[in-house]
C-alpha cells in the first residue's frame, strides 16, 4: 500500500459525519479496544456529543485527536489520539485504530511514528504509554515497531464492551530511548 496517499488530519478539520461513519462502519471490529468510544457512539446525538467533547478537550490541550485520511478517496480510515495527559510528569497515552478494510497495511505504524514525534517534540512529553489487549497482536507489533517496550500487564484494568474487567498489556517509551533510537 502506498502510504503517500494518506495523511493525518486534526479533529478540527474533520466533519462530524466522517467521524460518525468511521465508528459506525467499524463498530464490531473496534469495540474490544475502544469499548468506551463505541458505547458513547450508539446514536448520532451521543456521537456528536463525544465529537464536540474531543474538540473542546483539544482546545484546552487535554487530548489531541488525529484521523488517518485516505486522500484519494477523501475518507477517514483511522484514528490516533493522545489522551490521559499528565503535565505534572509529562506523560501521556496514545490509542489508535484503523478501519477493518485498511488493517495490516502499515498505516497505523507509520502514523504512530509521527504521533510519537509530536508527543516528544511538540508536547514535550517524557513518556508515552499504550495499553493493549493481550490478544491484539497487530497493535503490539505497532508498539514494538515504534520502539515501545512492554513494561508489564495491568490486571483487570480495562472495562470491555461486555462490562467485564480485562487485563491490558502496558507498553512505554521514554524520551531518552526515543532520542537514542533516532541517532
Amino acid at each position: 500500500m502506498n502510504t503517500l496517499n494518506y495523511k493525518l488530519e486534526r479533529i478540527q478539520y474533520i466533519s462530524f459525519n466522517a467521524f460518525f461513519n468511521l465508528i459506525q462502519t467499524n463498530k464490531t471490529y473496534i469495540q474490544k479496544g475502544f469499548s468506551g468510544t463505541v458505547k458513547r457512539c450508539e446514536t448520532k446525538e451521543t456521537s456528536e456529543k463525544l465529537f464536540k467533547e474531543w474538540v473542546s478537550e483539544e482546545n484546552n490541550n487535554n487530548c489531541f485527536t488525529f484521523f488517518i485520511k485516505d486522500t484519494i478517496k477523501n475518507t477517514i480510515v483511522g484514528l490516533i489520539n493522545i489522551k490521559n495527559i499528565d503535565y505534572s510528569v509529562n506523560k501521556c497515552e496514545i490509542g489508535y485504530f484503523i478501519a477493518k478494510d485498511y488493517a495490516g497495511n502499515g498505516l497505523v505504524s507509520k502514523f504512530t511514528s509521527e504521533i510519537v514525534t509530536y508527543c516528544f517534540d511538540i508536547l514535550h512529553m517524557n513518556k508515552i504509554f499504550i495499553r493493549i489487549a493481550p490478544e491484539n497482536i497487530g497493535s503490539q507489533k505497532v508498539a514494538l515497531k515504534n520502539g515501545f517496550k512492554q513494561e508489564g500487564i495491568l490486571r483487570e484494568e480495562y472495562k470491555g464492551h461486555l462490562g467485564k474487567l480485562e487485563d491490558v498489556m502496558y507498553f512505554g517509551l521514554l524520551k531518552g530511548e526515543y532520542l537514542k533510537d533516532k541517532t
